[in-house]
């Protein structure tokens, strides 16, 4: 088992460290800020993390002598040796966690539901503490929300009043275009299509509108 001891994280060259999704900083001690490189374990510790492809929260990693009896650890915590790791639950499903974890290689588990994390080590085999409660749903699915019903969309709406009024705008003004040549006897008729018109154009723009503010308002609350 390969270690390596710096008195400072800061002291860590970027060349001695290869664990990319963790940082000398999350895996010091957290009351002195002193380092010892564990690299089998912090090697299964990224194995833990590949295999999850999600973060892990540390919350405590290695602890130097005098932290590790400031906060109460056993004499011969695995965390003295920076083979042991306490990771925060709130984004894994315990059950899955404690499974990939297994199979990466970590032996020793505590169980802290109360404290919202689960410490894993390099052995030996043991386990204390209450498992966390099986959760009905582990996580919300990460899938998209349910598409609106056409029929109750408010886009929708907004979008057909807009096609139908400029639809009406555009046939009004070839009908304008047809009387005004053809329909002399009818030739007053034309200034109130004209008018007519403008009621069409006004109604487009206004369902134009509707729909901009609709789609705006989706985006806001999260529905596109």
């Amino acid at each position: 088992m390969t270690t390596t001891f710096h008195r400072h994280w800061r002291d860590v060259p970027e060349s001695g460290w290869r664990w990319p999704n963790f940082s000398p900083a999350e895996i010091a001690c957290r009351g002195t800020g002193k380092l010892l490189i564990n690299e089998m374990a912090l090697d299964r510790l990224q194995a833990l993390r590949d295999r999850l492809g999600k973060p892990l929260i540390v919350r405590s990693a290695y602890r130097s002598p005098e932290h590790n009896r400031a906060v109460g650890g056993a004499t011969r915590s695995k965390h003295l040796d920076g083979a042991a790791f306490d990771i925060a639950m709130a984004n894994h499903d315990p059950v899955a966690f404690e499974a990939a974890a297994r199979e990466v290689g970590f032996l020793g588990f505590g169980f802290y539901p109360r404290s919202g994390f689960m410490h894993v080590d390099l052995g030996p085999v043991r386990q204390w503490g209450e498992r966390f409660p099986v959760r009905a749903t582990a996580f919300a699915a990460e899938t998209p929300p349910a598409r609106e019903v056409l029929a109750d969309s408010r886009t929708m709406k907004g979008g057909g009043a807009a096609g139908v009024a400029t639809l009406g705008a555009a046939g009004v003004e070839v009908a304008q275009s047809v009387l005004a040549e053809t329909q002399t006897a009818i030739l007053p008729l034309v200034p109130y299509l004209d008018t007519l018109r403008w009621v069409f154009i006004a109604v487009a723009l206004g369902g134009n509108a509707v729909t901009i503010y609709a789609r705006l308002d989706d985006w806001r609350r999260g529905r596109r």
